[in-house]
């Protein structure tokens, strides 16, 4: 093994007065220690590592008791019979430059550029320049991985979509059959509720009927007796009632008897009255007919008229009789048609019923359960009871049309 070298790394220069290695009788207390030769390049070979300030350790101090001589790297085995050549002591001419690693004392320390942080990618810096460490650009491979991934996750929520469509296609058709059947449920109810309500009309009309058939003098009386007065021709009182519509000045038309304005008619007058409680109206003969015992009225006042039965009365039909019996004007009796018979002196029909009547009825209507007149009442049987006449309305209303 080669000698070692001082701190500098190199060979010490020798010197003309230096005695040398071997030289004997030099006072140093020993040879020097050996030491292993690395294989080190020249400095300048290499430029120096960018390594931070290391701070100076502390000199190394001289094996006790070898002032002056420097410390072994390398041990020398025990019983080795090796004697070491002494170490000659430095010369003041030459000093070796320091140097920077563990054989030198600390590197000097160089100025730190500032330079980009590893994985931070400056601005302005191309995209194609160097990569730093911890930053792993995509790549194809990558690239394909994510088209994958996409096209996954967008498989599967069409899949979701799908199914949440289906769902929801089930539950409307599921609700639509439920609408449906609900639907014909309610046309059914509707259907039956119809035919019910259908039935409840025609047993109405049936119960209107009956109540219309049943008799009731007075709900008859209470619509007639508005338009009934009591006539005064003369010394002659009888009844007389108005019937139709208004005439063209707004007066009305009444009916009564021949016999109740005969002896005005004959005599050449025309006017009579009609009485009713305190008021009275003054009225004119304007037609008799005196085979039918019938004379036609008016009078400028405005009444109400009553409604003729188009109808032919029966046997047994019911009746109310109103008029003014003895002048007791709004007097009313009830009876029942006895038959329809032909009239010994006239040329016509007349109606039989057993409501009582007297001297003061003549010309008074004859009401049957419907509130229309059947016909107009005449006489009475004498020495007889319940027995009376009347003219069929028919044959007045076609003789003066004014019905």
């Amino acid at each position: 093994m080669a000698a070692g070298y001082g701190p500098g790394g190199g060979p010490p220069a020798q010197g003309a007065g230096e005695p040398g290695p071997d030289a004997a009788g030099d006072g140093r207390p020993g040879p020097l220690a050996p030491r292993i030769e690395r294989p080190w390049p020249p400095a300048s070979s290499y430029p120096p590592p960018i390594a931070p300030a290391q701070p100076a350790g502390p000199p190394a101090s001289p094996a006790p008791g070898h002032p002056g001589v420097a410390q072994s790297t390398m041990e020398t085995p025990p019983g080795a019979g090796f004697t070491p050549p002494p170490v000659p002591a430095p010369r003041a001419t030459w000093s070796p430059p320091p140097q920077a690693g563990q054989w030198g004392g600390p590197a000097p320390a160089l100025p730190v550029t500032p330079g980009p942080v590893p994985g931070m990618v400056l601005p302005g810096t191309p995209a194609s320049g160097p990569v730093h460490p911890g930053v792993v650009p995509p790549t194809g491979a990558r690239a394909g991985n994510r088209g994958r991934w996409l096209m996954v996750t967008a498989l599967v929520l069409a899949a979701v979509l799908a199914a949440v469509t289906g769902v929801q296609a089930y539950q409307i058709s599921r609700l639509a059959d439920r609408i449906a059947d609900t639907d014909r449920r309610l046309a059914a109810a509707q259907g039956g509720a119809g035919t019910r309500f259908d039935g409840l009309e025609k047993r109405a009309e049936v119960l209107e009927k009956q109540a219309g058939a049943a008799f009731n003098p007075e709900a008859i009386a209470g619509a007639v007796l508005p338009s009934v007065f009591r006539v005064r021709a003369g010394q002659f009182t009888g009844t007389a009632f108005v019937v139709g519509k208004p005439t063209a000045g707004n007066g009305s038309n009444l009916f009564t008897n021949f016999h109740v304005v005969e002896s005005v008619w004959e005599s050449g007058g025309r006017q009579v009255f009609l009485e009713r409680t305190d008021q009275r109206f003054p009225a004119t003969i304007v037609k008799v007919d005196k085979d039918n015992d019938v004379a036609h009225l008016r009078t400028t006042g405005r009444f109400t008229g009553l409604t003729t039965a188009s109808d032919p009365v029966k046997s047994g039909q019911q009746i109310v009789v109103v008029g003014a019996p003895l002048g007791l004007e709004d007097s009313v009796t009830t009876g029942v048609v006895s038959a329809f018979r032909k009239d010994e002196d006239g040329s016509g029909q007349v109606i039989q019923f057993d409501a009582p009547i007297n001297p003061g009825n003549s010309g008074g209507p004859v009401i049957n359960g419907s509130k229309q007149v059947v016909g107009i009442a005449t006489a009475k049987a004498r020495d007889a009871e319940g027995i009376g006449l009347a003219v069929p309305i028919r044959t007045a209303c076609d003789g003066f049309r004014i019905c």
